[in-house]
């Protein structure tokens, strides 16, 4: 299959979530069971530094939308942006791109809403009979910022996007209820969890680096958040909680590390540790990419994700392919496949992951268990299950398009 992916970030612009991870997984995958995958993305012209002990920049080269980059068999194009704002970027290229490209492909593959790449290149698809799935990825209800934007876009553009759409993908049942109360059809929404590269997480680094950087002792422990700074991910919450058990257990530090989302979250966070006198305790040290996100798994006891919402939770998953029981809240997608496993579901609740904090670090012996499953359960979050699923609904798709078209026979009519 002739395959096409649109989203709005892509490697190396890791500082925008979770996506390029996601998208990267699926088309590497699809790459190697034999089809023709491309990505369809945007240039930000953000400063990228070498990554995943690569030189991005010296890899990449110029193609006739803008800089192309080959990865494992998958092509990605960058198309340069005339701006950008957040998750919205203006590539005119992208016009002549659909006009000149699209008909080389079988079905297109849509990641994310409120921007105008996957829009432009649907409504295309719309016009030639093309083929194409949405992957919402968990944006499909506003929920924290901009929300009349948001709701301007779907009376604009949404509901003409998923109307148009052979198929919306979900990877969680939370995830498909609220598709279903947003009115998208059950029998339109194909329920397909996320997966991860496992050969990423095979072979950690040594316990300790981050750990002499933050000045641990050897007998502290260290919880982990990996993620961006945003209010959605419960980081207020999650502060106030250690902030309560954090007299009690002197040797716990709190690691949140990740990209600012610029929603003032990180100023919270910052306002909310001087206030509880837990400076000493909580570390920020920025985004932490490839060999850096590998170390502090590595030297992490405990991953917490405190999220309000999370159509999946990939870091979880990362976490636990590393061997680190996590603490995750009830919004997010991936807590039916930890409680109990490999970690604990809590709500999402300042009562909740105080509590939740607690148990995992008073029972040792609890944690110790889990961290063991972490072996077990780690291989079930392989990509091979959801590629299948990808490959026979992108295949239906395609073979139903072709199928023959009814021929509408006219009914004579009777002369009196």
């Amino acid at each position: 299959m002739r395959i096409l992916k649109t989203t709005q970030t892509y490697y190396p612009y890791l500082s925008k979530g979770g996506p390029p991870a996601k998208v990267k997984g699926i088309a590497r995958a699809l790459s190697r069971r034999g089809h023709e995958v491309t990505v369809l993305t945007a240039d930000l012209g953000e400063t990228v530094e070498a990554f995943a002990g690569r030189d991005w920049r010296r890899e990449r080269t110029k193609g006739d939308w803008g800089w192309e980059w080959q990865d494992e068999g998958v092509k990605a194009i960058y198309l340069k942006a005339l701006a950008h704002y957040r998750a919205t970027t203006i590539s005119p290229r992208v016009l002549e791109f659909c006009l000149r490209r699209l008909a080389d492909f079988e079905l297109v593959h849509v990641y994310g809403l409120y921007d105008l790449l996957g829009s432009v290149v649907a409504r295309f698809c719309r016009r030639r009979d093309l083929p194409y799935v949405i992957e919402p990825l968990g944006m499909f209800q506003p929920k924290m910022r901009s929300l009349q934007k948001k709701r301007l876009y779907h009376a604009l553009i949404g509901d003409a996007l998923f109307g148009g759409a052979g198929m919306v993908i979900a990877t969680s049942e939370t995830e498909r209820q609220e598709l279903i109360l947003g009115g998208i059809a059950d029998e339109k929404i194909a329920l397909r969890r996320n997966g991860l590269d496992l050969d990423e997480f095979q072979s950690l680094p040594a316990r300790g680096a981050l750990r002499a950087k933050l000045g641990l002792g050897e007998n502290e422990r260290l919880v982990l958040f990996l993620g961006r700074l945003s209010f959605i991910k419960g980081l207020d919450v999650l502060v106030r909680a250690f902030g309560e058990i954090a007299g009690t257990h002197s040797d716990v530090r709190l690691v949140i590390a990740g990209p600012d989302d610029e929603d003032g979250c990180r100023e919270e966070i910052l306002r909310l540790v001087s206030k509880l006198k837990v400076e000493h305790r909580v570390s920020l040290p920025g985004p932490l990419y490839a060999d850096q996100k590998l170390q502090a798994l590595a030297d992490a006891d405990l991953f917490v994700l405190p999220s309000q919402y999370e159509s999946f939770g990939n870091a979880a998953a990362e976490a636990i392919a590393c061997g680190v029981p996590v603490l995750v809240t009830k919004g997010c997608g991936i807590a039916p496949l930890i409680d109990e496993r490999v970690g604990l579901v809590v709500e999402c609740t300042t009562e909740g992951l105080r509590a939740g904090l607690k148990r995992l670090l008073d029972d040792r012996a609890l944690l110790a268990d889990l961290r063991s499953r972490c072996a077990i359960v780690g291989p079930e979050f392989s990509w091979d299950e959801p590629v299948e699923e990808m490959e026979r609904l992108y295949s239906s798709l395609i073979a139903a398009k072709n199928l023959p078209r009814p021929v509408a026979v006219a009914q004579s009519q009777t002369l009196l």
